[in-house]
């Protein structure tokens, strides 16, 4: 049975001592958007942080969710009394380049709340996908098309005085909000960003496989080793409003894979650093952000603050908070061990003794979970779903 849901209303004590944002975190973020708050702002139409205005609908219960929810929010410019001086490109930056060029592109991509790398104007790995982020979000280039580069027409732009703005400007002081359509996410301190960043969250398949749950993971919580089973799950990112329960730094296993300082708010449905972030949904249903930004990401994010996950058909508040897509055991489970001499292949998660290669091949945590020979009672007795983790 999967764990009851926490009371978002956490008390003070707790979100102070879970928030861990430190000279790290939101602090070198504060002068530009200080400056910039200052100065006040005025909305440009059309450039839309994330989904899709779907206009009034009608939610399950009966009431118009239009009336409630807070206009979309856009790109904003802001008004300065100073006309913007602007430096040129002469070339089009992308991957290996370098130079001071780059440089003054890393620092505005910095100064908007977008994590460039360090800026020491190498165009690497982490710069791309930075921009990546940029183009989709505030260019509008479809998610699978960004290129990753800047060319002189894009960096014109880009030294235009706006800011991002939270589209849920009203929720708990500090919040994130997850752009499905976009792949984007961003966090904000006080509606400041202080993290936006290209991401990738479900990509919608049926999957069965092998997984690995560490101890204290949804579907392992009262375990003290390692669970190895084969399960089965759909791999969706529901839309919703959501607050963080729970945080784990470092790496994990969970039923859907390997995390890296996840950041939880669904059930195991986490925000996360991976080593695999492509430009298209690719994950079982967690939030994969490139792995450099993953430990800053968690210092950033505290327990109890809230996180809006849109998905460009209904506003997450017609949601709520809804549940993940719960995983299954996978029926037709095999596992295959090989010694020198032979091969067995049994339905269990572990061969009859007389075949079991030495207690060194075989990892402890399946040793200790499930005694061989296993009899079918055994297997009985594992949880009949488990929760989507990443």
């Amino acid at each position: 049975m999967p764990e009851p849901r926490r009371n978002p209303e956490l008390a003070e004590s707790d979100r102070a001592g879970s928030d861990r944002a430190g000279s790290n975190g939101a602090g070198k973020w504060l002068p530009a958007i200080a400056a910039a708050g200052l100065l006040g702002a005025v909305v440009i139409g059309g450039v839309v942080l994330g989904g899709s205005d779907s206009g009034t609908s009608t939610s399950t219960d009966g009431t118009t969710p239009g009336s409630t929810v807070a206009p979309v929010a856009a790109v904003q410019t802001v008004a300065t009394s100073a006309p913007v001086v602007k430096t040129q490109l002469d070339r089009t930056l992308g991957e290996g380049v370098t130079g001071d060029d780059v440089r003054q592109v890393q620092q505005r991509l910095t100064d908007l709340g977008f994590w460039p790398g360090p800026v020491d104007g190498v165009y690497g790995e982490q710069t791309i996908k930075s921009v990546w982020a940029y183009e989709k979000l505030v260019l509008g280039v479809p998610r699978d098309e960004p290129t990753g580069q800047v060319t002189p027409e894009m960096w014109d732009g880009m030294q235009d005085p706006f800011v991002i703005a939270p589209r849920r400007p009203t929720s708990t002081p500090n919040h994130v909000e997850v752009y499905l359509p976009e792949q984007v996410v961003a966090i904000f301190h006080a509606d400041v960003p202080v993290m936006v960043t290209h991401m990738s969250s479900g990509s919608n398949e049926e999957w069965c496989d092998e997984v690995t749950i560490s101890p204290g993971e949804y579907g392992n919580q009262t375990g003290t080793e390692a669970l190895v089973r084969g399960e089965c799950g759909v791999s969706i990112t529901p839309g919703g409003v959501y607050s963080v329960e729970r945080e784990v730094a470092g790496i994990r296993q969970s039923a859907l894979g390997g995390m890296y300082d996840p950041v939880y708010f669904n059930y195991g449905i986490a925000i996360h650093g991976a080593l695999n972030v492509p430009l298209h949904p690719a994950s079982h249903g967690c939030i994969r952000i490139p792995l450099a930004l993953s430990p800053s990401m968690q210092e950033l994010i505290g327990i109890g603050d809230q996180v809006f996950v849109f998905d460009g058909v209904e506003e997450p508040e017609v949601y709520g908070d809804q549940p993940p897509t719960f995983n299954w055991i996978d029926p037709d489970y095999v596992t295959t061990t090989t010694s020198t001499t032979s091969t067995t292949t049994t339905t269990t998660t572990i061969a009859p003794t007389t075949t079991v290669p030495t207690a060194t091949t075989v990892a402890p945590t399946i040793a200790t979970t499930i005694a061989a020979p296993v009899t079918p009672t055994t297997v009985a007795e594992t949880p009949t779903t488990t929760i989507p983790g990443g």
